[in-house]
């Protein structure tokens, strides 16, 4: 069964190919992607790697993390999967709209 691997601290020149090329000598790819900003057009410093294998998957981890690769040394880890985010929590905080403070004169409310 095919495993993916995150690959992160890419370089902005590295691209689908180089990161195949890369992987390759761990084992077999089965895909490799460069995540690109869909505004500029540029790389977003990380991608993923599918391998054949998770025998593969695991030698490509050992192997291949801390190596450089267009002048910058990868991270990789296993992928996790993907979660929706809630839109209902921005994660700004402050408690709320009104931080606990009466509108009008702008005191506390309590």
């Amino acid at each position: 069964m095919a495993k993916k691997l995150f690959v992160g601290n890419l370089s902005w020149d590295t691209n689908d190919a180089s990161l195949s090329e890369l992987f390759s000598k761990a084992g077999t790819v089965v895909s490799a992607n460069v995540i690109m900003d869909k505004y500029s057009g540029r790389s977003k410093g990380f991608g993923f790697v599918e391998m054949s294998s998770d025998e593969e998957a695991d030698k490509a981890k050992q192997e291949l993390n801390g190596q450089t690769l267009d002048g910058r040394q990868i991270a990789v880890s296993e992928a996790r999967p993907f979660q929706p985010r809630d839109n209902n929590q921005r994660g700004f905080g402050g408690g709320g709209r009104d931080n606990g403070r009466d509108r009008r004169t702008n005191r506390p409310k309590y």
